[in-house]
């Protein structure tokens, strides 16, 4: 063979060696990816089942399902335990009070992102969650309310299981885990002696307000929302809370209030009245735009608060501070008036839910349209 012709087989075999080892890399780049996408959706997939599982255990009243997600021998999995047997035991207990039954709850789960270590996973999480429930004495009508949680979730792995070794959310039960001292026989039933509402007649400024709030509740929104609140105005949760703002935002946007000197957004920054919760009360009290039609304990105005409308709304004191504000949306099939709201994000949900103990007392508010 010819020197130039050697040279040539040379570069040829050369090329087909590059090629080779440029294909047998990226193949095994594939199998790595592959390999990667298939462990993590075996993760998600674990995560979901958590959030299913532990919604089955209020269902079924059965803590024995949840137990082994638990690393209970750590203290902060410990912790999360024992805050989820409250919640179980809390919501069980709301629902005799209020004579109903939950039928179906059902997670939607959004990873937004999460971080792999050495048998350890930690994820940030968005959680829609559609509560089902029927009256006892009426179990053909079916209610739903939705509830956006926010999640950091670890996971551990011990014993070649993954469970929680710790978890924080902004959880809408977490100032009223306890229903002592309420007379829920006889609450129970005068709520089931209720007929249903007809709200179709209501001022259309007042379905304006409600069809803002429920598209813009952030995490409890339908799906076609995005989960997302309004990105023209600030959010406020992380300097103290933002349900107050956001109720400003559905009497103006929605119901068509005009704003003022006193109480007033403009480029991301409001005035005390548009973003505190008492001095929002406070305002619309004493400016004429809303007036009360009760206050109390929650045994001594639950029988007023059929009397709210969409486009109302609700203040809640605890210490004698107004801490949180819900808006009215709607009501179920017994009358009984619907929320919606932000810090923990909630969509048509009972006005009570999560509120309900002797601690807090509540001021309900006719809005003047």
């Amino acid at each position: 063979m010819k020197f130039s012709n050697l040279k040539r087989f040379l570069l040829i075999v050369n090329k087909i060696v590059i090629v080779t080892l440029i294909f047998s890399l990226v193949n095994l780049t594939c199998k790595k990816e592959a390999l990667a996408s298939e462990v993590d959706a075996e993760i998600v997939k674990l995560v979901e089942s958590i959030f299913v599982s532990r919604n089955r255990a209020i269902l079924e009243q059965d803590l024995e399902l949840i137990d082994t997600l638990y690393a209970t021998d750590t203290k902060y999995g410990q912790w999360a335990y024992e805050y989820e047997e409250r919640k179980v035991n809390y919501l069980n207990n709301w629902a005799e009070k209020q004579g109903v039954k939950f039928t179906e709850i059902i997670p939607k789960v959004v990873i937004r992102s999460s971080k792999a270590g050495e048998e350890k996973y930690s994820f940030n999480i968005l959680c829609n969650t559609e509560y089902k429930y029927i009256y006892k004495d009426n179990p053909d009508q079916v209610n739903s309310s939705r509830i956006g949680t926010y999640h950091s979730l670890t996971l551990s792995k011990k014993e070649e299981q993954w469970v929680i070794s710790k978890e924080w959310y902004t959880d809408p039960f977490a100032d009223s885990l306890s229903l002592e001292n309420i007379k829920a026989d006889d609450i129970k039933e005068y709520i089931l002696a209720q007929n249903p509402r007809d709200i179709s007649a209501i001022d259309q400024r007042r379905k304006d307000a409600a069809t803002y709030a429920q598209q813009y509740c952030g995490a409890a929104t339908a799906y076609e929302y995005e989960f997302k609140y309004n990105k023209n105005y600030r959010n406020f949760n992380p300097e103290g809370g933002d349900c107050a703002n956001f109720a400003s935002q559905i009497l103006h946007e929605g119901g068509k209030f005009k704003k003022n000197g006193t109480w007033n957004y403009d480029k991301g920054s409001a005035t005390g009245p548009w973003i505190n919760a008492d001095r929002f009360t406070s305002y619309m009290l004493n400016s004429g735009r809303a007036s009360q039609i009760a206050k109390g304990s929650y045994d001594k105005v639950y029988k007023e608060s059929y009397k709210l409308l969409p486009g109302d709304f609700v203040a809640y004191e605890k210490k004698g501070d107004i801490t949180h504000i819900s808006v009215v949306t709607g009501v179920d099939s017994k009358g009984y008036a619907l929320v919606t709201c932000h810090n923990t994000d909630r969509n048509n949900v009972p006005w009570d839910l999560g509120w309900s103990d002797k601690k807090m007392k509540f001021l309900l508010i006719r809005v003047n349209y």
